[in-house]
């Protein structure tokens, strides 16, 4: 597997070679990476899979035209024949006014910063198999558990490389660890099913598989036997392991493309609240071992903390180059970049910050709702914000959770609910979009 070092020369002769062949600009990203998984179902091995493998991405540009191409032929031979091509391709292109790289000044200069992504080490596949073993069987010892879909452990470790030819070259290393189960509780059309799963990007960090198990265990069980629920409206609360789709919503409505397309829901709202005043949403590229940690964006621009919502109000939207200028503003530092065709935009770790209290407190005084641990479909349009999406999850009974729902509709519009949005204190760091759990009044709760 190649180094941080070896990628950026890869990625640097790629560039080399386009100028060569007539590019006026360019950039190259490059991904290698290893990956090792295995798979287990009812306490046999059912899977082993690894992979390895190396990727370059090309962008060119020939005055206001580009073209993207990308190639697992990392050979002096097979970079000149991919350079030579899609110069060729770009100068077939349309012209674009928006495209070009960033500008020169506001690329990360100096060395970027430490954030201990990659432990460095290799995981045999034995511990993983150990892993996947010991995660099914925690979670087919809960009672109730009748069938299992499988326990898996996988590990991941990836270079990414990135250089432009006007002066940004740098590279890092991530590991990524993950471990999971699946079981089903009850038979027949009574069935259910649930699961768990962790990941981090140190083994260290990662959560013991017992505990994984029985977290998927006892989900499936306390689904068993769902009733009907009297629809409505009703409050709705958002279980942390779903309630992160909310935030999602408002980065999807606030990127610089949807922007500058005049297609979201929340364009005419920069400057204004549309949370509550004692919330934010806090984007931290720079927390160590997180999820969606990275040193420099898909531009070379560098990246740092900022708040995407100050107590309440829309600060900024999330910007690369190319919707910037078409905005007339500067680019955010929020580039993503695959290996074909142009950036998009993409965010660190964010999470809700100023939720207050327990999650008892937060639904003790509601009469009649819903405790929603599951989302089902993607019924959601990001021009209106209206909302309307498959559920299950648990009633809310004189402030109690009590039985199981299953096959509900809530249904909504983000703005509303948006801004009456009420958030607990129990905040965890586990993925890379975090949240509490979140309340939200009012909405209409129908089926089941």
């Amino acid at each position: 597997m190649l180094t941080p070092s070896q990628a950026v020369d890869r990625a640097h002769a790629a560039m080399d070679l386009a100028k060569r062949h007539g590019a006026d600009a360019a950039d190259a990203i490059l991904v290698a990476d290893t990956a090792l998984s295995v798979s287990v179902r009812l306490g046999q091995l059912e899977d082993v899979g690894r992979s390895e493998g190396s990727e370059l991405g090309l962008r060119v540009f020939v005055g206001q035209r580009s073209a993207s191409v990308s190639t697992s032929d990392l050979s002096d031979a097979g970079l000149d024949a991919l350079a030579e091509r899609v110069v060729a391709m770009a100068r077939a292109a349309p012209e674009d006014r928006w495209a070009g790289l960033a500008s020169a000044e506001r690329l990360l200069h100096g060395a970027a910063p430490l954030l201990d992504l990659d432990d460095g080490g290799d995981v045999p596949p034995q511990l993983l198999r150990d892993a996947a073993l010991a995660v099914e069987d925690a979670a087919r010892a809960v009672s109730g558990v009748s069938n299992s879909e499988g326990g898996s452990a996988g590990y991941n470790r990836a270079v990414v490389a990135f250089a432009t030819s006007h002066g940004f070259a740098q590279g890092y290393a991530v590991t990524s660890h993950g471990i999971s189960a699946s079981v089903l509780a009850g038979e027949g059309a009574a069935m259910q099913r649930d699961y768990a799963h962790h990941s981090a990007r140190h083994r260290a960090m990662l959560e013991d598989p017992e505990s994984v198990g029985r977290r998927a265990g006892e989900r499936v069980v306390a689904r068993l036997n769902p009733v009907k629920v009297d629809g409505g409206a009703m409050p709705v609360v958002f279980d942390p392991r779903v309630g992160g789709s909310l935030i999602g919503h408002i980065l999807g409505a606030i990127s610089g493309p949807s922007i500058a397309r005049g297609t979201s829901f929340l364009r005419d709202c920069l400057g204004h609240a549309i949370l509550p005043t004692n919330l934010s949403i806090l984007d931290d590229p720079h927390r160590p071992h997180g999820l969606r940690a990275r040193p420099f964006d898909g531009e070379g621009l560098p990246v740092s903390p900022m708040a995407l919502v100050d107590h309440g109000v829309l600060e900024t939207w999330l910007l690369d180059s190319a919707s910037a200028r078409q905005l007339g503003l500067e680019p955010t530092g929020h580039a993503s970049r695959g290996l074909s065709g142009p950036p998009g935009v993409t965010t660190g770790n964010v999470h809700l910050a100023g939720g207050t209290g327990t999650r008892e407190a937060l639904i003790a005084d509601i009469d009649h709702g819903v405790l929603v641990t599951e989302l089902i479909g993607q019924g959601v349009n990001g021009v209106t914000g209206d909302y309307s999406r498959g559920a299950s999850g648990f009633l809310i009974e004189r402030g109690e959770i009590t039985r199981p729902v299953s096959g509900i509709t809530i249904a909504g519009n983000l703005r509303p609910m948006l801004a009456s949005l009420t958030a607990a204190g129990d905040l965890e760091h586990r993925q890379g979009v975090n949240v509490p759990t979140l309340r939200v009044d009012g909405m209409t709760v129908a089926g089941g």
